[in-house]
């Protein structure tokens, strides 16, 4: 098999968070979730782009076993052979183990969601306080 053939049998995965990189492997295949459902990316999937949802991440390493990552949310991108994650978190580990961190990522997520509705509708008040203010006079 020459080497362009075996490269489109793999894909090449980077994970970045905003300090360092994960994990940088070649994989078979790669499973995540994003507001729109799970899916999953091999090695001849069309070009993609996706945001992702705290939640775990599977990938297939090229001796067929799963290996788990949870993760932030984050975006990513596969262009042609490579798969690039950016995400705030991500934790290596069992499948058992990470639940519990996807749970308290996803509540974090939650938290920070309802701060920023929160922090918008503030603004919002105040402008159209302000608003009403210039119509007045």
């Amino acid at each position: 098999m020459s080497p362009e053939q075996m490269e489109q049998q793999h894909i090449r995965l980077n994970i970045m968070l905003p300090t360092a990189i994960f994990i940088e492997i070649q994989v078979l295949q790669v499973r995540a979730e994003s507001d729109t459902g799970e899916f999953c990316l091999k090695p001849r999937h069309i070009d993609y782009v996706t945001s992702l949802v705290p939640g775990i991440l599977t990938y297939r390493n090229l001796q067929g076993e799963d290996n788990f990552v949870a993760i932030d949310g984050g975006v990513l991108v596969k262009v042609r052979g490579k798969v690039e994650i950016a995400t705030r978190n991500a934790v290596a580990g069992e499948l058992g183990e990470l639940v519990d961190i996807v749970q308290q990522m996803q509540q974090e997520y939650d938290d920070r969601e309802k701060a920023s509705r929160s922090a918008a509708a503030k603004l919002e008040i105040g402008f159209l306080k302000q608003f009403s203010r210039l119509g007045s006079q």
